[in-house]
């Protein structure tokens, strides 16, 4: 075909179908029933969107791109059959600062080859134009902070560094200084210096202090405000990518990355309503940095504990039951034995649904996609907002590994580092079982009032072995 045809027809024609098709995907993982689909469109349409930027850069040397999606399919099919669900959060958090890196890597790259090209004058930035210029360094400068904020955030969830906030002095000096640093240099580079060697020393100066602020950024987050961490870093990611298509000029990585960038934020900003905070007040307040009320055991009075023959007891006579799933759920892997246990109840004629909180879990998300793992129906995953007002004419609550979103402190307590924070009202029902290891406290590092409560029962155990438990006594009556 001439060459003059597929830059002009069928290059423009593949990335307006993947836009399309990008915009269909992203529709599809509102929705669990939906996510698997939308995941397989939004793949189909990467898929068409590198085969045009192929075309459209006349890229011949195949034997690059071939052990390139070996390489990468691998990795991807390793990742999908290996990485457990409770580790899903962090895998995540490694992809947002793989795409940073690769936003940034392929900007550098335009530089790079504009210093080569032979006879050219002036610097690179120069050669790229004004606006490439700007969004080159901006590429650079977001997707190099996304690396490395992943990467912390990474090592906070997978328990190699720690989760609680680390609140250096100064730190919003630093982080206003390293920012403002990449920025100016930024600047000098793409507008005055002349001189190459000067020029590449800047760009590798704003790639460190992009990678020390990405560092600052995400070190004061406790683990409490991990979803909102991953939604943000997630949102770079897309809008590192936005800035790289601009410098390439290439539309589908511009829309795609606008389309993630937003989704992202959009993303984030329901995960701190969820919270009852602001973004500033994730990013700056240090949240769980203190473990005020401890959450120590003898801290805690007339506290009712029983185990799995007085759970099932309790269970046999319930006309409706509530399950609410928290990281504790994850951890156990009990997803398939909470849904046995469903179904027992269900065949004893027994109302069955769950309650979901936004951000149960360390990825919003995250409880759904393990129920569904469970093939737990659809239908039966209640949001909050839509829960909440059943909890008054329900029986009974099986609380599985969840807590702070839980805690009545949210509603009743004014003081508390969570009041305000909408929560699972699990308190109104008539009794509430909570399946826990022990009393510690969760993310917020604070007491949790529902183990006081009088229609509480605490069953401290193994979340799965405790349901199996239950599940076992409950058959036997």
């Amino acid at each position: 075909m001439d060459s003059s045809v597929l830059q002009t027809t069928v290059v423009p024609l593949l990335y307006l179908l993947s836009a399309v098709l990008f915009i269909f995907g992203l529709k599809g993982l509102t929705r669990v029933r939906s996510a698997r689909r939308g995941n397989a469109i939004a793949a189909l349409a990467m898929l068409i969107a590198v085969a045009g930027t192929l075309l459209q850069q006349e890229v011949i040397h195949w034997r690059w791109i071939v052990a390139g999606l070996a390489i990468g399919g691998l990795i991807g099919a390793v990742a999908a059959l290996k990485v457990a669900m409770t580790a899903m959060p962090e895998m995540v958090a490694l992809f947002n600062g793989s795409g940073g890196a690769a936003s940034a890597l392929v900007a550098l790259s335009q530089v790079w080859s504009k210093k080569i090209e032979a006879g050219a004058p002036g610097t690179p930035l120069e050669l790229l134009g004004t606006a490439p210029g700007v969004t080159t360094v901006l590429a650079v400068l977001i997707g190099t902070l996304t690396l490395s904020g992943s990467v912390v955030a990474y090592m906070k969830l997978a328990g190699k560094m720690r989760g609680a906030p680390i609140l250096l002095p100064g730190r919003h000096a630093i982080n206003a200084l390293l920012l403002l640093a990449s920025l100016v240099l930024g600047s000098l580079a793409m507008a005055t210096v002349t001189d190459v060697a000067t020029l590449e020393l800047l760009l590798w100066v704003v790639v460190a202090a992009s990678l020390a602020l990405g560092v600052m950024l995400v070190i004061p987050i406790g683990g409490a405000d991990m979803p909102v961490v991953i939604s943000l870093l997630n949102s770079y990611s897309g809008v590192a990518a936005a800035m790289t298509g601009f410098v390439l000029q290439n539309n589908v990585l511009i829309i795609s990355g606008a389309l993630v960038g937003a989704s992202g934020l959009i993303l984030t900003n329901i995960m701190c309503v969820a919270m009852n905070r602001t973004l500033a007040n994730v990013l700056f307040g240090g949240f769980g940095a203190e473990e005020t009320t401890g959450g120590g055991k003898h801290e805690y009075q007339n506290v009712r504990s029983g185990g799995v023959e007085e759970a099932a007891l309790i269970l046999e006579s319930a006309e409706s039951v509530i399950f609410v799933p928290g990281y504790g759920l994850a951890v156990a892997q009990a997803q398939h034995t909470v849904r046995e246990l469903a179904e027992e109840l269900e065949r004893r004629g027994t109302k069955v649904s769950y309650g979901i909180h936004p951000v149960a879990g360390r990825m919003p998300g995250h409880m759904n996609v393990l129920l569904a793992e469970a093939d737990v129906p659809y239908e039966q995953l209640l949001e909050m907002d839509v829960v909440n007002p059943e909890f008054k004419n329900t029986d009974v609550v099986i609380v599985v590994g969840a807590n702070d979103v839980v805690n009545p402190a949210a509603k009743k307590t004014p003081g508390s580092p969570i009041y305000g924070m909408p929560i699972l009202e699990v308190y109104e029902a008539g009794t509430v079982i909570v399946i826990k290891r022990s009393l510690s406290p969760g993310f917020a590092g604070i007491k949790n009032e529902l183990f006081e409560y009088p229609n509480t029962m605490m069953l401290f155990e193994d979340a799965k072995k405790a349901v199996q438990g239950i599940l076992t006594e409950l058959k036997e009556l």
